[in-house]
């Protein structure tokens, strides 16, 4: 008799974070267990486990004795290449009931959000039975009571930093707005005043530059745990991969599928900016909501109501939160792309006099206002005003004496070193086909083209924007400039650009 047990290869499949298994659909462990394709399957290496979603071959691809790993499943797993697993049906995820019911409009107790994310955590959840809790989610389908229960379910998953100091501060940026690289400036400038900002981001799914990808190009961001509580005791701050240090672990995998059906749910953003905040120890918060037509957030009552939910949530766990709607109508600084936004942001720190003006304002805005806090003020939602003009001194002070700049190189060597960013050598400038008055600049569509152009992956594609709303451009004026690692990328993403000419709009002819 045969037993229940097949070899493991790895062979190079990239699945992303979802975990699958490949086998034969004559082989024995598939006839005898009754699997069939898209079965959840449990796999056993010695004493590791994980559940996946079981893909069948046929052919040659594999022989009978031997089953694949996706990378993520080896990921999980660890085996030896060749190494014996055993195969079974998963059991039922008996939490599913919860997320039906909140289907059908019954609404989730703390007990079954902590059933949901603890499964979702442990992998139990397929990729179908995850849509169905996006689906379940989205919009504005959850109550700050159902918000606030995820929030601790997802906070209780994870690891939690806890500091030696009274007043930890952090920030986020809900998204939606190219080259809004503020935190890297923000965070060195609070550091450098001597308090505490254990600042971790997220990378990129769909964007094309998320704030770990960008300071990738300049230090090293997969900090282990004691790794990032090490950087911060020696320097004050750090600008980790949050996903490295695993805080709210399925939240990364909500979000991923999230962003694959672009279904949006507040509830479920206002927990994942939360737990995050609260796990990685942070007291005081201020949160940036940029508002535009092309922006994630398009209206102020949205932003109105997203604020309100945000302060709700984050007072339930004792953590201060503090808001800023601001103008999200256009991208921030010139560079969209990780090499090209990490450039604008050594302008700025480095005070060069070319730097992003935008860029530099905003981030001394958030500074100001995360200094007041600190000092126990600014605890009530903001609705995009400068915080208090001594705040905004000394924010402006610690930059222009070139502080910023040394406690950011600081932070950087901690991590394990200091690069300078390089942009990709094959590049078009986009010229003005007409003169007028520069209309409208869709954020979507320019986010899209960087994306075409290689970015995040490819680190020194992207894109310049050349002009700013309200310039007045004529014939031939640059508009923007396109970066990519390679010829074909290059023509790709421009060729999007030409059937989506609204990137940029020229309006009304100059006088």
């Amino acid at each position: 008799m045969l037993e229940n047990y097949l070899h493991l290869i790895r062979p190079g499949i990239d699945t992303h974070q979802e975990l699958v298994v490949y086998m034969r659909q004559d082989c024995h462990v598939c006839r005898s267990e009754g699997f069939t394709a898209h079965s959840r399957v449990r796999i056993q290496v010695g004493e590791r486990s994980a559940v996946a979603t079981l893909n069948i071959v046929k052919g040659d691809f594999l022989p009978h004795n031997q089953a694949a790993l996706s990378e993520a499943a080896w990921r999980k797993l660890k085996p030896e290449e060749g190494e014996k697993a055993y195969f079974k049906h998963a059991p039922a995820v008996d939490s599913m009931s919860a997320v039906r019911g909140k289907l059908y409009g019954k609404p989730l107790t703390t007990a079954a959000a902590k059933s949901v994310i603890e499964d979702i955590n442990a992998g139990h959840y397929s990729d179908i039975q995850l849509a169905a809790f996006v689906a379940a989610c989205s919009g504005n389908r959850l109550t700050l009571d159902e918000t606030v229960a995820i929030t601790g379910a997802m906070i209780d998953a994870g690891q939690r930093f806890k500091w030696n100091s009274e007043r930890v501060l952090d920030k986020h940026c809900v998204g939606g707005l190219p080259g809004n690289r503020t935190t890297p400036i923000v965070t060195a400038i609070i550091a450098a005043n001597g308090l505490v900002m254990p600042k971790t981001s997220s990378r990129a799914i769909t964007s094309p530059a998320g704030t770990a990808d960008t300071m990738e190009v300049l230090t090293d961001v997969q900090l282990s745990y004691d790794r990032m509580a090490e950087v911060v005791k020696q320097t004050g701050g750090c600008l980790a991969w949050g996903g490295s240090v695993s805080l709210s672990p399925a939240d990364d995998v909500i979000i991923r599928v999230e962003r694959a059906l672009d279904l949006d749910s507040e509830g479920q953003l206002v927990a994942s900016v939360i737990s995050k905040k609260v796990a990685a120890g942070s007291t005081h918060v201020l949160i940036d909501i940029p508002t535009g037509p092309t922006a994630k957030v398009r209206s102020p009552e949205f932003a109105a109501r997203l604020s309100e939910l945000l302060i709700g949530t984050g007072a339930a766990f004792g953590l201060k939160v503090k808001t800023i709607i601001s103008d999200g109508s256009q991208p921030v600084g010139m560079g969209i792309g990780p090499a090209l936004e990490a450039r604008d942001v050594l302008k700025v720190l480095q005070c060069q006099t070319d730097s992003p003006q935008d860029l530099r304002s905003r981030s001394l805005a958030i500074a100001a206002a995360l200094l007041e806090m600190s000092a126990g003020n600014g605890q009530r939602t903001g609705t995009g005003q400068s915080a208090g003009n001594e705040w905004l001194t000394l924010a402006t002070d610690t930059l222009d004496s070139g502080r910023a700049y040394q406690k950011f190189q600081e932070i950087c060597l901690a991590q394990g070193r200091f690069s300078e960013p390089e942009l990709a050598a094959h590049r078009r400038t986009v010229k003005a086909t007409r003169g007028g008055i520069v209309s409208s600049v869709n954020n979507r569509i320019l986010a899209r083209l960087a994306s075409l152009a290689g970015a995040p992956n490819a680190k020194a594609a992207g894109l310049d924007l050349h002009v700013r709303l309200g310039d007045c451009v004529t014939l031939g004026d640059p508009l923007l400039t396109v970066y990519a690692e390679a010829p074909g990328e290059l023509e790709y993403a421009l060729d999007f650009l030409m059937s989506h000419p609204d990137g940029v709009h020229i309006g009304e002819e100059a006088v």
